[in-house]
């Protein structure tokens, strides 16, 4: 783009500056702005009789920057929605000057690249901690411009590719969902007529404490909640660990955070989870495999039935640490059909499973479309 012209930013922005006048009964949105060209978004609502210090008002497709975070790509248009939307002082917005040289869609896409982030960075400045842009500078910062039919056509060629990228992660969605409600009805099937036992009989209680070396090097393992997994944390030293308790993780526990098990903090360890370690707030069952299996568990505890037996067994803490107690989970009576039927609905997991997994990997590359052809138009356009 360096063969069209450089203009600076002053000569096609204007600071706007409508003063807020808000009326005691009325509600207004405020604006804030996500990094890294994410978006333009409300932060809620807000009663006039509430907005005590002074506010400006924004209106749509007026740029609009965060002072501290536009050197992070806090920086886009107003949407729509958020005309007449109402901002502090730290987040100036800014008119087009003139429609004719330049359109605001063009513009709106140029600040989501990584050269335009660059930009901003260089017309930032202060200490650590209070780094904020400066107006002028910013104004005085140039872009490459080209001519106006040009910026349409970049605009509807990344307008065009935005869609196409939606419409995929959309259909992956709608398979996914598919797959999520087929586990749900199979799910449904295999246990409406099985027997219940008690955890204590199907998946009992292991402790494995290990003795803490000096010297030692002890790789722990978390979870997440809401049925995510098991994710690995930096290993602790003995003399990391303290008088802390450790109790070793073998492939195929069935695993609980004692504090956080009531929003879906319990997965099944893996094979790559090996010589990982748990505190004492890790929950470690083993299940017997003549009876049940641990991903078949997993699901249960993870269903709305699942979860209300897990909040039952978890009396109320301090903020949202709600401890399951040990002897509440061994009295959870579980659904326990039959083996063959069990391994035929792990199976069913274990395809949705790869299949979401081989869907990451395509919205991985589908999301880096945009940014990767964003580096391409704008490269050394600052």
């Amino acid at each position: 783009m360096r063969q069209w012209p450089e203009i600076a930013l002053g000569d096609v922005l204007c600071r706007s500056s409508e003063p807020a006048v808000c009326l005691p009964d009325a509600e207004y949105d405020e604006v804030t702005i996500r990094l890294w060209g994410k978006g333009v978004i409300s932060r809620g609502k807000v009663r006039g009789v509430d907005v005590t210090a002074p506010r400006r008002v924004v209106r749509a497709n007026q740029l609009i920057l965060s002072k501290i975070d536009a050197r992070n790509g806090a920086i886009g248009l107003v949407p729509q929605e958020l005309d007449g939307a109402i901002v502090s002082n730290d987040f100036p917005s800014f008119e087009f000057a003139e429609s004719k040289q330049l359109d605001p869609a063009f513009m709106g896409w140029m600040v989501r690249s990584r050269h335009f982030v660059d930009l901003c960075r260089a017309a930032s400045e202060g200490t650590t901690n209070r780094v904020r842009i400066k107006e002028d500078r910013f104004l005085a910062q140039k872009i490459v411009l080209p001519p106006l039919p040009e910026q349409q056509a970049i605009v509807s060629r990344l307008d065009t590719l935005a869609e196409k990228a939606r419409q995929v992660n959309e259909h992956l969605d709608s398979i996914e969902r598919d797959g999520d409600r087929l586990l749900a009805v199979r799910f449904r099937d295999a246990i409406a007529d099985a027997a219940m036992r008690s955890m204590a009989e199907v998946a009992p209680l292991v402790r494995r404490e290990i003795d803490i070396e000096l010297e030692g090097s002890y790789p722990e393992l978390g979870i997440r909640s809401f049925g995510k997994g098991s994710f690995h944390k930096p290993p602790l030293t003995g003399a990391d660990v303290g008088t802390k308790r450790l109790f070793s993780i073998e492939p195929g526990d069935l695993l609980f955070s004692n504090v956080f098990a009531w929003e879906g903090a319990i997965a099944v360890a893996q094979a790559e989870d090996a010589g990982r370690f748990g505190s004492h707030r890790f929950i470690t069952c083993r299940v017997d495999p003549d009876i049940t299996s641990p991903e078949f568990l997993r699901y249960y505890f993870l269903t709305k039935a699942g979860l209300e037996k897990i909040g039952e067994a978890s009396p109320g803490g301090a903020g949202r640490n709600r401890t399951l107690g040990l002897n509440k989970l061994m009295a959870i009576q579980v659904p326990t059909p039959s083996p063959a039927m069990q391994r035929t609905f792990d199976t069913l997991q274990t395809k949705v499973a790869e299949l979401k997994a081989t869907h990451a990997t395509i919205r991985q590359s589908n999301d880096a479309l945009i940014p990767a052809t964003l580096e391409r138009l704008f490269a050394g356009a600052d």
